[in-house]
């Protein structure tokens, strides 16, 4: 998988969970922030999101706030996470 492709499932995954209604996957910047003035998101949206990417992915995440905020920082990182932990080669 391209690490492109799996950054476009993560935006769409994260418009569709979200029900983000004024936002397209093209909207999503992939180094942007997801959290404050990036994508705007906040914790209930954080835990949302964790769901919808464990049950797509069957990753799970840490209750360690810090290493939450760094996985969540962006859909890049986000992607990396996924990669990383699901075992998925990105090409």
């Amino acid at each position: 998988m391209k690490k492109e492709q799996l950054e476009s499932e993560i935006k769409e995954i994260i418009v569709s969970s979200l029900d983000l209604e004024d936002v397209t996957v093209a909207d999503i910047v992939t180094d942007a922030p997801l959290f404050g003035e990036g994508l705007g998101l906040d914790s209930i949206d954080a835990l949302e999101l964790g769901m919808a990417l464990k049950k797509r992915y069957g990753v799970t995440f840490s209750a360690d706030k810090e290493a939450n905020k760094a996985y969540f920082k962006s859909v890049a990182t986000l992607a990396e996470y996924i990669a990383k932990t699901a075992g998925i080669n990105l090409e």
